[in-house]
């Protein structure tokens, strides 16, 4: 019965902020803190229970923890919910950055607090709903939903871009990105409904039904490409990346650290949970192209984050080069590359997080996000300039930190599968220290660009300090000791490769 809560609580603590902003501004903020503490408490209550474990039986999934509840039965919808690993950290790594998010905008926000919480709890919860979902209509609820109140976050809370664009101008390139490759994932997920049903009479929108579902192959590919296509808008994977390097520069805080470390997981989730184990053969045949697409978005979002002067842009296109790992990873087959990609989904939540983050905390004190306006920061603020060299250098992937061990699972386990788009994609790691040192140079070196950058400047507060320093723990305790991240994910991934890899040789006409 914890799993129904850990999606209750965000939506009922976000209805709670807007309607208790009537007696204060800070009553919404605790409401908030609360909400996503517990949140994160009864997703490391089931992480210390082990109750995440996945089994196969006869080619059906068997999860430990599991939630049904019929919702439409005449069309075999209903609200099932289950956990295994892979749903789990990411369930917790939802919590943990939903709390920092809080914390984060708790002096940024000035206007309609309330309102601001319950599209932040709502986001969350959303998220949450997706990675817990099993059944495919609640799924697609769940996806669609977390949508809206990002829109409202970005169009009502975002900021005004160096290059001028609107945050009403990227809050709708965002809406309809997402849209329309929603809507294409809708017909492909009644599409398969439908097959199901003309081949066994029954209709179902139950995932564990529908894993089994025979199909030409002709059908099969079509079928397969209308979810990549919804889950690559959302990764983003070049050329569907649009939206992307707006919202992240338009959003407030914390709706990058959603953004950038929660919402884009939810698309290497779904690829990884959906499309490989429904459509196994259909994915590998296309597993080359997806691959390669994953190499040009490595190159593609290093050479745009280089050549960047808004910072939270530059961050933004860094997303696009660090998850084309994930994209390969994905698509290997690799057992090794799978954990990795964990690895990296994870670590790239936490440094994307800590990046935007001290973003935030720059331009709170600059009141700009154009680097051509800074220089000579480097003595002049206390921690911040040397915080934002570290996640600058662990997004490189600096040993010691999580973010390499992920991406040596990935490279180590991909080269064993595909070496050639393995070490072209490695050259990636080089483009990457070219726009880090970039960032740090015209950021942080150099002589002061501007009047504001050449005053001395409040150094970060207790509050601020507190968010930075737990985020660089996690990122090198993750360096030193994955191990409970590798035996947490590890039957799931071991079960998402067997659907994979095993049923390319099915007998499907």
């Amino acid at each position: 019965m914890l799993l129904p809560w850990l999606i209750l609580i965000p939506f009922i603590g976000g209805f709670l902020c807007w309607q208790t902003e009537r007696f204060g501004v800070k009553v919404p903020r605790w409401i908030a803190l609360i909400t996503m503490g517990l949140t994160l408490a009864l997703g490391l209550q089931l992480w210390l229970q082990g109750g995440y474990s996945l089994t196969q039986s006869a080619g059906i999934p068997q999860w430990q923890s599991e939630f049904v509840l019929p919702w439409i039965p005449r069309f075999g919808i209903s609200i099932h919910l289950a956990l295994d690993g892979l749903s789990l950290l990411m369930v917790v790594l939802t919590g943990l950055l939903g709390v920092l998010a809080v914390l984060c905008s708790w002096r940024e926000i000035e206007k309609y607090q309330g309102f601001f919480h319950l599209n932040l709890m709502w986001i969350l919860g959303g998220v949450i709903g997706v990675f817990l979902a099993i059944d495919m209509f609640l799924f697609f609820f769940f996806w669609e939903m977390m949508l809206v109140p990002m829109y409202f976050l970005i169009a009502l809370w975002g900021h005004k871009a160096s290059d001028g664009k609107t945050r009403i101008t990227a809050a709708t390139k965002f809406f309809i990105y997402t849209q329309a490759s929603g809507l294409v994932m809708l017909i492909a997920i009644l599409a398969l409904v439908f097959v199901h049903y003309k081949a066994t009479g029954v209709w179902t929108f139950n995932y564990e039904e529908l894993l089994n579902t025979p199909m030409s192959h002709g059908v099969e590919y079509l079928l397969m490409l209308g979810f990549f296509i919804a889950f690559a808008v959302k990764m983003p994977v070049v050329p569907l990346h649009g939206w992307l390097p707006d919202a992240h520069s338009q959003a407030p805080t914390a709706g990058s650290v959603d953004l950038a470390g929660i919402l884009l997981k939810t698309a290497a989730y779904g690829l990884l949970r959906f499309s490989l184990p429904l459509f196994p053969n259909a994915s590998a045949e296309f597993a080359p192209i997806a691959m390669w697409l994953g190499v040009i978005g490595i190159f593609y979002g290093a050479w745009m984050a280089f050549t960047q002067y808004d910072i939270k842009r530059l961050i933004a296109y860094t997303s696009v080069s660090h998850m084309g790992f994930v994209l390969i990873a994905i698509y290997t087959g690799s057992q090794l590359a799978y954990q990795g990609a964990v690895i990296q989904m994870i670590a790239h939540g936490l440094s994307a997080a800590g990046l935007f983050i001290l973003c935030g905390q720059l331009y709170e004190r600059l009141h700009t996000r154009d680097m051509r306006m800074m220089g000579g920061l480097w003595g002049k603020m206390k921690w911040l300039p040397a915080l934002s060299m570290f996640f600058a250098v662990a997004t490189l992937g600096m040993p010691g930190t999580g973010n390499f061990v992920g991406e040596f699972m990935i490279l180590f386990g991909s080269y064993q599968v595909v070496p050639v788009i393995t070490v072209i994609s490695t050259f990636g790691l080089v483009f990457a220290s070219v726009y880090s040192l970039a960032m740090l140079h015209r950021a942080y070196f150099g002589k002061a660009k501007s009047q504001i950058a050449s005053q001395e400047l409040p150094g970060m507060s207790l509050r601020e300090l507190f968010i930075i320093l737990l985020l660089v723990v996690l990122l090198v305790l993750l360096g030193f000791y994955p191990q409970p991240i590798l035996d947490t994910s590890h039957s799931a991934m071991s079960n998402i490769q067997q659907w994979f890899v095993n049923s390319v040789t099915t007998t499907r006409p």
